[in-house]
């Protein structure tokens, strides 16, 4: 049996900001349970539901020596579809209203659930094989396991994973803060280990020392290794590039499940979505305040509203989309100039255009069965899981070629009758809106060869099973 420990900051379902959560909380429970024992560890934050507090049992304390300080830590644990997950307890790091909050406190709170998370596994007795760690937050438990940790019998063997879910968050501060708050010695603080132009950088420190790297798409994988996407750290991504894969995320198959949501107006599958899809659409137009029409396009946006998911090339080209006939509808939050500008264009195009600014869980599956497209023009994205949902409702995605959406996206090739949606390559308004007016054409004039997609895109597996075994291939890669 071969024994491996997550840890990460958060976890569905007892606590979550992004996509992260998602990962740490779905991946562990697909994998072999005969051959796989998998586990998880978190921090016990005062923030998470009452609920999910009332659930865990008691296991053990100690104290640890921290930053000159006796801290006390406290585990707990929770079996949840059958995965047992630690919390580390401690009120004074893990109080408050959310999980991350003060930069500087994050750095310190997150130093110290390494050590703690390390330092818990004698006590429960659980000795992992591989500690696969998530993002900055995690990132100094594979330098730990090749520092204080190293010595004695039941640390020596033991691997570490760093999975990157972005690059963009690194966990970085002045080189003195980062060497008090992790206790290590000046010999880590170089630029071939922990030292990043002239900063301390937690992340890189993981992507040093880890065993295996990896991220949550191929492309995104080779990505990184470019000054552009890069973030700094294209040089050392490349120079562990033989310790680096890419695995794309999943999606929950049971949540996500056009033929049993239970957020739809009408469920449907891939033989009947033809005659049955639309309904969602009349029934969503009708909610929405739109003009209610079964046989007008309608492309939906479920997504957070920053610079990052490409909403400048959608600004550019907007009043030029709207004069197509089209419906657009969004769905969430984010920088406030692109939330006004949908409620701008809400106002302008009103019963063509809708704007919800917010976020709701049942509206976003309502928009993924209901829309014909879905568009997704990012300038970087790691792995995205919008457009897993899109293909998964027969929800055909417009997408730029990038990360994770040139990965799960096939482009619909009209020649050889191949694809799963639409893509284009440039960071470009008119090359975007050019892709936008080539999916309407397929959609208006040749609506066979339009149903011939959503059959594919509905046959794709993107399940977190998949995934899984190619985690399990890794595992048994690193522990030989």
């Amino acid at each position: 049996m071969k024994k491996i420990l997550f840890v990460a900051s958060e976890a569905v379902p007892f606590i979550k900001t992004g996509g992260l959560a998602d990962v740490v909380g779905s991946l562990p429970k697909c994998f072999d349970k005969e051959y796989y024992d998998v586990r998880v560890m978190i921090p016990k934050y005062m923030c998470m539901r009452q609920e999910w507090k009332d659930r865990l049992e008691y296991v053990s304390h100690f104290y640890m020596d921290y930053l000159g300080q006796s801290r006390y830590v406290g585990i707990l644990k929770s079996e949840y579809e059958g995965v047992t997950y630690y919390f580390i307890d401690n009120e004074w790091y893990f109080s408050g209203y959310a999980p991350y909050g003060d930069w500087l406190f994050d750095l310190q709170k997150f130093a110290f659930f390494c050590n703690a998370a390390l330092s818990a596994l004698p006590v429960i007795g659980f000795k992992p094989d591989v500690v696969h760690c998530h993002d900055w937050q995690t990132a100094l438990i594979p330098v730990y396991l090749k520092d204080r940790f190293r010595g004695g019998e039941f640390f020596w063997s033991m691997k570490s994973v760093i999975t990157i879910h972005n690059l963009k968050f690194q966990g970085i501060w002045n080189v003195d803060t980062i060497r008090y708050l992790t206790g290590l010695s000046n010999y880590y603080f170089t630029p071939d280990k922990l030292e990043a132009y002239k900063d301390g950088n937690l992340l890189k420190g993981g992507i040093v020392y880890a065993d295996a790297i990896t991220t949550v798409s191929d492309t995104y994988a080779k990505e990184i290794q470019m000054p552009f996407y890069g973030e700094k750290l294209d040089g050392l991504m490349r120079a562990r590039s033989n310790s680096l894969r890419g695995i794309v995320n999943g999606i929950d198959y049971e949540e996500f499940n056009p033929e049993t949501d239970e957020f739809i107006v009408k469920n449907y599958n891939a033989s009947n979505f033809r005659r049955q899809k639309v309904k969602n659409k009349v029934a969503l137009q009708k909610e929405l305040g739109l003009t209610e029409d079964p046989k007008v396009m309608m492309i939906g946006i479920v997504s957070r509203l920053t610079d990052q998911k490409g909403f400048d090339l959608i600004q550019c080209v907007m009043d030029e989309l709207c004069q197509d006939c089209i419906q657009i509808v969004v769905l969430g939050t984010g920088e406030e100039r692109y939330e006004n500008m949908f409620r701008h264009f809400a106002w302008k195009y009103q019963g063509k255009v809708s704007a919800n600014i917010y976020y709701s869980n049942p509206l976003s599956h309502r928009i993924y069965a209901a829309c014909d497209a879905f568009l997704m023009p990012s300038l970087f994205e790691p792995c995205g899981l919008s457009q897993l949902m899109a293909l998964r409702y027969g929800t055909l995605p417009i997408v730029r070629e990038t990360g994770g959406l040139k990965d799960t996206v096939e482009p619909y090739n009209e020649f050889a009758n191949t694809g799963t949606g639409f893509s284009f390559c440039n960071y470009n308004a008119h090359e975007m809106m050019n892709t936008v007016r080539y999916a309407e054409k397929i959609f208006y004039d040749r609506k066979k060869d339009w149903n011939k997609i959503v059959d594919r895109a509905m046959a794709k597996d993107f399940s977190w099973q998949a995934s899984a075994l190619k985690y399990q291939e890794m595992y048994d890669w690193l522990i030989g």
